[in-house]
């Protein structure tokens, strides 16, 4: 759905366009965001006065009147071709973060798979990430 249609499907729905809501809807389009956070985190750069409930909010009302599929934002599929920079960022829980490229992600993943004995000659197609929806908060 094109920016004007998600809009009118707001306004079919009696919500109000706000500013905060347009950025929102920009960054989702504009990006490939992987999560509600990464939308967060592209949002405050913009307008540091959107909260978290703010974008989960807008995730599921675009969510409900079709505009995305909160599904496929978790889909990863970098082949080792690829050659995104930062596709991945990895956070330890000393907060050493490494910020991998599509190719070292896919090969990160690969090894990481052969050792544990998941797959042999294979390569990997797709990569779905579900969120975490654990009761604990330090899960």
């Amino acid at each position: 759905m094109q920016r004007e249609m998600i809009i009118d499907s707001l306004r079919e729905r009696g919500c109000r366009i706000t500013k905060q809501r347009l950025t929102l809807i920009d960054i989702i389009l504009e990006n490939e965001c992987s999560s509600c956070k990464d939308i967060f985190y592209k949002a405050v750069k913009i307008d540091n006065q959107i909260g978290t409930a703010t974008v989960y909010r807008m995730v599921n009302v675009l969510e409900e009147i079709g505009a995305i599929s909160r599904k496929n934002m978790y889909k990863v599929s970098y082949s080792e071709h690829c050659v995104m920079e930062d596709a991945c960022v990895v956070v330890l829980e000393d907060d050493t973060t490494y910020h991998l490229s599509a190719k070292k992600w896919n090969s990160v993943i690969q090894a990481g798979l052969s050792i544990c004995g998941y797959m042999t000659n294979q390569k990997i197609k797709s990569i779905t990430i579900k969120p975490c929806e654990c009761e604990k908060a330090e899960c």
